[in-house]
């Protein structure tokens, strides 16, 4: 008996592509996989795919496809209370960190197992980027995850178990290899993303530190490969980061001593 013919609109049929992304949205799934969640033929899910990426619905992720701008801008993460502070007092920082790289800059926090960019400034240096500000990314293929996944063991565990995708042919894939990475950062205060994320990317990162001894943020300077070098931002990017760490570390101070005031008071 031949297939019962598929009824559904061509629109229907987008949207249960779109609907099949679930939780992988930002991490990209295959065809294949794309197609038996919707229900659809390969073939079809291929075309209806192209004509998604032509209109920035989807975007390619390696072999993958991931939910593109449009779709993310619309559903760009609500910044918090405390991601909204954070953003405010390391924003004259990133500023800082441009004037002196004269590149794209990054601010991020870690969320789960995945960035959220608080806050981007772009070089004069222009290349394609998949961060936007409010925008995520999978922590374990970006130089600022790589930084606060370091001191984060529960969830770069949790991310190794997820499963890591390859965006390009350079993404760190093995948990192995993933966590001798993670050491090392640990030990320099340095993270790199060597086209991992995005080929003809590269990207240096460094902790901003809270009162705690923990990274509170992550800064980043990024750019073209074969016109950027990351290692060339190392002591810039040290410095900045220092600045911040004792400018986070002022605040939370002061907030403490308004809090013990108040309750003197009370």
């Amino acid at each position: 008996m031949p297939p019962a013919r598929d009824s559904r609109t061509a629109v229907d049929k987008a949207m249960s592509l779109l609907s099949a992304f679930g939780d992988d949205a930002y991490i990209g799934v295959g065809v294949s996989e794309l197609a038996r969640r919707s229900s659809l033929s390969k073939s079809t899910a291929f075309r209806l795919l192209a004509t998604l990426q032509e209109n920035g619905a989807v975007e390619r992720a390696g072999n993958n496809y991931r939910l593109g701008k449009m779709i993310q801008d619309l559903g760009a993460t609500q910044e918090d209370a405390l991601q909204g502070r954070m953003r405010d007092a390391l924003t004259p920082f990133l500023a800082d960190l441009y004037v002196l790289s004269k590149q794209t800059v990054h601010l991020a926090v870690l969320q789960g197992t995945d960035v959220v960019y608080l806050n981007k400034l772009y070089g004069h240096l222009q290349v394609r980027s998949p961060s936007r500000i409010g925008g995520r990314a999978p922590g374990y293929c970006t130089a600022v995850g790589k930084v606060l996944l370091a001191y984060n063991p529960d969830a770069a565990e949790q991310a190794m178990a997820s499963g890591m995708l390859s965006w390009t042919p350079s993404t760190i894939t093995s948990p192995a290899r993933l966590r001798t990475e993670l050491l090392e950062v640990r030990r320099t205060n340095l993270a790199y993303d060597r086209e991992e994320i995005l080929t003809g990317l590269n990207c240096i990162a460094a902790p901003v530190f809270g009162t705690n001894g923990r990274p509170v943020a992550a800064l980043s300077v990024s750019g073209p490969v074969g016109k950027f070098v990351p290692e060339s931002q190392a002591t810039s990017l040290r410095k900045v980061c220092y600045a911040a760490s004792r400018a986070v570390a002022a605040v939370s101070g002061q907030q403490h001593q308004t809090r013990r005031q108040l309750v003197q008071s009370a």
